[in-house]
Parts: structure tokens; sequence; C-alpha cells
């Protein structure tokens, strides 16, 4: 686990190691452990090291296999490496490391582009060919590992982090007006390619891109998995539990491959506990688990601490429980703000964020929850879907922020996109081929977009700013190729995940399964009032942002008069996130 960088020039020049330099210093709280990069002519490849496997410096980043003639930089972990080592060796190849970044390499070479699909795990990597000066870069199915883009016609500069890109310089930080829609109207999810600055793009998940000497492109989208039943495929309800179970079991097995501890962010909702109960099941022991609470503010309670602690009690674990006052909460803002790729306005950036911080004193790795609402249909906009006879109009109504005609009245004329950019990306997921029903079309949106540009973005993001590495059992590819075969009206059952609960019954005390849902949440936040409300509005009142002109200032003065009053469907702040946005971009000098 790591961050990476580079530059690849495309017309003949040299790449440059001040950039190269400028990236990997951004990049170092992702990689405290070491650094390296290699410069060969045109491509300059940087690395920011966090020891996971294979501790020693066989391991070190870039890697360069000189027998095989090629260089990778390498973000993330493959979980079945020592199964495809194995593999490879019996091929005949050599290894002089034990990790799974030489296990890329050699899988490069014996399977091409194929190799991704036989990969378990989170990766973004990228990798130059001696020979042919070939350059590839992959993603893993859910984009769990970021690569973020600044391509001119000269060169095209790559790096884990959107900052570390800017710290490179040269980019066009301009507003892309589409991206803007997107994240005032699709709760913030930004897909790719597309961010909110319009020199900056992202390589979509489940992509492996080849660049040919000349600069031309070519990507493969290598993993697509149908949201559909096979004719016959008619399973009990028992049947559809025991099966997800033992894909959970062998998920979260998988996660435990490290060369360190593994603990668990342990929320004491249904996904977190199932984690502990399985690694309990399996014989882990001294497990550390870990708990944010914050104050409550207008009556709504910041903690829930009482059913981590039923958990941690249950299993044994070694547990942390962390209260963060509000004092504390403002103070960590600002890092949070810098910790985040993209403007991302869920409440819970903070308290992932305080909590890797605390975590990252104890280990180095953990598993987490994060992945379970989107792939087992936990949330509360899919029941109503269930007979849609208008998907996309439906989705819109239950999901979306607010419509295109009142976005006109908020955002400045100037800013506005001049569809409805929106509800046209989401029309095109939602009636693309390969979902039998509206829930399943809702499903394979949420986890295969939402998901990627919200949760998993948030978790990588925060984690990585304390060099802690997070893994999600819950998107591993087998469960969830499992998980999109399975009727909606089974997910749906018991107020949602009814699979997964059922699963969930099988392992952990039933006080933690049938009670409401919950979240991180931070109530301080929702309701912007007191020093938050003072400073949003400095935010939106800053020399900056009335050059920016993004809102309509008698917008901004509606939300300023009552912030709680102008809470989206989702229950989030309007005024935090207009503020959010801006504070984001003053943050990163943009």
């Amino acid at each position: 686990m790591c961050g990476i960088c580079g530059e690849l020039r495309l017309d003949g020049g040299a790449a440059s190691p001040v950039a190269l330099a400028k990236m990997m210093d951004s990049l170092a709280p992702r990689g405290p452990d070491g650094a390296g990069a290699v410069v060969h002519g045109s491509m300059a490849l940087g690395h920011r090291r966090l020891k996971i496997i294979d501790l020693s410096e066989r391991a070190r980043q870039p890697m360069e296999d000189a027998e095989l003639g090629l260089t990778i930089a390498f973000n993330g972990c493959i979980y079945n490496y020592p199964e495809l080592r194995a593999e490879l060796e019996d091929k005949g190849y050599r290894f002089f490391s034990t990790g799974d970044t030489e296990v890329i390499l050699k899988a490069w070479h014996a399977w091409g582009e194929d190799c991704v699909t036989r990969f378990h795990g989170m990766f973004a990597f990228v990798l130059r060919e001696r020979e042919t000066g070939r350059v590839v870069m992959a993603r893993d199915r859910f984009g769990i590992k970021p690569l973020y883009l600044a391509e001119t016609p000269e060169r095209i500069r790559f790096a884990s982090t959107l900052p570390a890109l800017l710290a490179a310089g040269e980019v066009d930080t301009s507003i892309d007006r589409e991206a803007l829609h997107h994240y005032m109207t699709f709760h913030a999810v930004v897909p790719p390619p597309r961010t909110i600055l319009n020199g900056v793009r992202k390589l979509p998940p489940a992509t492996i891109r080849v660049i040919e000497p000349d600069g031309s492109q070519r990507d493969r989208v290598y993993w697509d998995p149908p949201f559909a039943r096979a004719p016959g495929m008619v399973l009990s309800p028992d049947e559809w539990r025991d099966r997800t179970l033992e894909a959970l079991r062998l998920a979260v097995k998988r996660r435990m491959v490290a060369d360190v501890p593994v603990g668990v962010l342990l929320s004491g909702g249904v996904d977190s506990s199932l984690i502990v109960g399985l690694l309990a099941e399996a014989g882990q022991k001294g497990l550390m688990t870990f708990s944010v609470g914050f104050e409550e503010a207008n009556g709504e309670k910041g903690d829930e601490f009482v059913y981590s602690d039923l958990i941690a009690a249950e299993f044994g674990t070694d547990h942390h429980k962390i209260f963060v006052p509000s004092s504390e909460l403002m103070d960590a803002l600002p890092g949070t703000f810098a910790a985040m790729s993209e403007p991302m306005v869920s409440y819970d950036n903070v308290g992932f964020y305080l909590l890797s911080k605390e975590v990252s004193k104890h280990i180095k790795v953990v598993q987490s929850g994060q992945g379970a609402d989107e792939i087992f249909g936990g949330y509360h906009w899919y029941p109503p879907l269930m007979n849609a006879n208008d998907v996309v109009g439906d989705y819109a109504k239950v999901f979306f922020d607010r419509s295109h005609d009142v976005l006109k009245t908020q955002l400045s004329p100037d800013w506005i996109a001049p569809t409805d950019a929106s509800r046209e990306l989401v029309a095109r997921h939602l009636t693309r081929a390969g979902a039998d029903t509206p829930v399943d079309a809702a499903l394979r949106l949420d986890s295969t977009v939402m998901l990627v540009d919200d949760p998993v973005k948030r978790v990588d993001n925060m984690t990585m700013a304390w060099g802690l590495e997070a893994r999600v059992p819950f998107l591993d590819h087998e469960l969830v190729e499992l998980a999109a075969l399975i009727p909606p009206e089974e997910k749906l059952k018991q107020g949602g995940k009814g699979v997964l609960k059922e699963v969930a019954r099988q392992v952990v005390p039933h006080e933690v399964i049938d009670r409401k849902k919950g979240y991180f949440p931070v109530p301080q936040l929702k309701y912007v009032d007191g020093p938050y409300l003072d400073m949003v509005r400095d935010a939106l009142s800053s020399r900056a942002a009335r050059e920016r002109g993004l809102f309509r200032q008698d917008y901004l003065d509606t939300l300023y008069a009552a912030p709680a009053d102008h809470i989206t469907p989702l229950r989030g702040s309007e005024l935090w996130q207009v503020g959010l946005l801006e504070l984001w971009l003053q943050t990163h000098g943009v």
C-alpha cells in the first residue's frame, strides 16, 4: 500500500525529476516507510512505500526486472499472490522477492492483459516495457486504489492523488461544469473520467489502458458482472444465505494476508460486526478493533458505542474507543480537506480521518465494512424501485440532491451545464443491458459508479492520509458476482440486506442486527451552526469565492439564514455541500 506517481513524455523530451520529486513529497503520508524513483529518458516513476508484505528492501519500488525488461510502480495488495507465484514458478519464473509486486511483473510477462483478471485484490499500477516502450496502466474492479491523470499533448502525469498532480504544477485548474453538475446533483459523486477540474482525469475502475510509444491509447474494461439470473437458477433463501456466508468467509480470510497485524474498523453495525465475528470464528487472536464517536447536536446522538462495545465483548477483541469533542472536530477539518483528492461532502470523512489517525498509532492494516449496502441492498431508496415503471425518474427522485431546474436557481448562470448531465449519465447506466429489474439496475449503478467515487474513495483518502491500509472484504469480486445473482426481493427483506442479515445471525448477536440502520454520525456538520457556520460563510464570502462566482448570492443568503432548513433528500446539509466545495478548492490552492 503506497503512493505512486510518474511522468511519460510523448514528445521525445526527458521526464522531469523535479516534477516527480514534488509529486513524491505530496504522497509522503501514503508511504512513510520508504521512497524510490526511476527515471529512464522519457519515463519517470516514483513510489512512496508503506511496508505490509515483504518488509525487506528486495520489495522496494519502483521495481525493475532487468531479465524481463519490465519496471512497475504499484499501489495496493494482491491477496492471492502466493497462489499466483506458485503457478508462475511452475512455468519457470524465478523470484528475487517474496511480495506481491514482483508477482504482477511476472504475471504481465506470462499472461499479458489477461493477468488482471487473475488478481484478487485492490490495485493501481503503471508498468513500462523496456523493449517496446509501451506503458500500461490498470485499476482494480472497484477503483479501491485511485489513479489520477493530467494529460497534455506533450506528456502524461499520473499519481495516486489529485493534489500530487497539483504539486507538480502546469495543471488546468478551471472548473469542469459537467463535474460541478454531478457534484451538486448526484450527491457529490463525480464519475470517471471526470474530476471537478478540467485538467485532471482519472482512470476508470476495472480498466486496463495501453499507451503506445506514439501516444496512441486504448482501454479495455475487463470486468462487468451481470445483475441477472441465469435460466433455471432458483435457490432457496437458505441456499443463498449459505453461499453468501462461504463467499464472505473467504473474502475476509483473503484480506488477512500480510506480514504485519490486521485490525478492524468496528462501527457496531452489521457489516463490520460480521467481519469481526468471522475473524474470531477463524481463530484470530488478539484482534484490535477501533470505534469513533462525536458529541451530539440538536438532540441527535453522535456515537454507536453501545453496539461496538457489545461486539468487542462478545469476541474478546482488543478494543479502542475514540471520542471526539467538538473542539477537536473543528481542528481536524483543515487536515480532512487536505486529505481529499476530490471534494467529498459526506460527514463521514472527518470521522474516518480522526479514526485513522488514532488507528495508525497501533496498526498498519484494517478491514472495513464499506460496500455492503451497495452490494446487498441496504439503502432506503431500493424498495421504492421494486415496481418502478420509470427507473431513471424514480432513482433521481430518491437519490439526487436537487433537480436540474432547481440547480439553475442556485448556480450562477455561467456555471450551469447546458443539459441535465447527471440525469443523462444515470440514464445511460440504468438502461443498459445486463440488469433484470429496476432494483438490479440501481444496485449495479451504485456498486460500480456511486460506490467508487463516494464511500470507497473516502476510505482510501482518509486512511492513507495516516499511512493506514484499509481492506474491504464486501468488495471481493467473487462475493459481488454472487450477490449480483441474488434476486432483489431476497436482498430487500428485513428492511434491506436481508440475505446478509441472515448470514449475520449465524455469527453475531441479534442486537446489532435487529436495530435501526446506523452510520458514522457527525451531527455538528449536519446542522452547520456556531463556528461551523462562521467557517463556511467566511469561505463562501472570500475574495477567491466571489471571483469564482459559482453560486447565486440569493441562494447563499437563504442558506445562511436557516442552514438546518435546507437538507437534501439523503439527509445532507445544502450549506455544507456548497461550503465544502469552496473550502476544498481553497485548501488546494485552486
